[in-house]
């Protein structure tokens, strides 16, 4: 694949998310319980809002050294067990479930953690992508729940209606801080003329590259991959050498943008009409037509 190839330099912009909060829409209102995520929140400049399934907690009970933990999801009843010692019960108390053994009490499995090993192991959390967004304001001021707060496409959304069985559900994240560069070296290349020119084009947009530009190409590579049903712009304009966002790419003649989600602790299956559930997305374009060019996860 490393013949007939144009350069023996080729570089791909890498964006990726970080961390990420997420929460049911009408989370939102609740001033108390987002307080707590204060700090990771000032940090989010993308948001995704969908539909996933609703997890009803049937209940808990201990059984042949096991606890088992059952959930309703859209009307099928899943399991999660996890050993415990001898003499563990399980106990109803004033503030919810608990565990005893030896007279000593303890919580039973955190929500968080039922529901990725729910989704890990049955696939119950499969996240419907109907809008991705962004929030950045002046030196990153602004972050995506201040524009959530306010958000007329979230209504919406909410006016048409939430599928029988789901839960609206807002994900917010957070991008790395840094700048990221993907760089290949073919010495099989048809022009090995301009190599230091290309890596200092290289370096300059890896540093160069600021964070309210990294959020912005990030979300329309996100729109262009997931083509959510709420959005417009970027779905069919995206790469494009008209797009003010790609300039610079263009400009330091780069090969390729990506923009990435995966997180091993994630509750969701990320999906939309076009893109299949899996735990990682990679929404990868070329921006050159010329085969020359695509030298990143390209075919021989």
């Amino acid at each position: 694949m490393f013949k007939n190839k144009k350069f023996d330099v080729e570089h791909a912009l890498v964006l990726y998310a970080l961390s990420y909060v997420t929460l049911p829409a009408e989370g939102l209102y609740d001033r108390k319980h987002l307080k707590a995520f204060e700090k990771l929140t000032k940090k989010c400049h993308i948001y995704i809002v969908g539909f996933v399934p609703k997890t009803e907690f049937v209940g808990p009970s201990v059984e042949g050294g096991n606890l088992r933990m059952s959930f309703r999801v859209l009307g099928r009843e899943y399991d999660l067990k996890w050993p415990v010692p001898a003499g563990v019960e399980v106990v109803d108390s004033p503030d919810g479930w608990l565990l005893s053994h030896d007279g000593n009490l303890g919580n039973l499995p955190s929500r968080d953690e039922c529901t990725t090993r729910l989704n890990r192991e049955h696939g119950t959390g499969k996240f419907l992508v109907k809008y991705i967004g962004q929030a950045y304001g002046k030196n990153g001021s602004r972050n995506a729940l201040d524009r959530l707060m306010k958000h007329e496409k979230l209504q919406e959304i909410a006016i048409k209606g939430v599928p029988e069985g789901y839960r609206f559900q807002v994900l917010m994240l957070a991008m790395d801080t840094g700048n990221t560069m993907v760089t290949m070296f073919n010495p099989h290349a048809d022009d090995s003329s301009q190599g230091n020119k290309r890596i200092g084009q290289g370096l300059d947009k890896l540093f160069g590259t600021t964070e309210k530009e990294r959020v912005a190409l990030y979300e329309a590579a996100l729109i262009r991959y997931f083509f959510p049903t709420f959005n417009a712009e970027f779905k069919d304009s995206f790469p494009s050498t008209n797009l003010k966002i790609l300039q610079d790419c263009y400009e330091k003649d780069f090969s390729a943008v990506s923009a990435e989600i995966l997180f091993d602790d994630f509750p969701f299956t990320l999906y939309s009409e076009v893109a299949p559930a899996k735990h990682h997305h990679l929404a990868y374009f070329d921006l050159h037509d010329d085969k020359a060019r695509k030298v990143f996860f390209a075919e021989p």
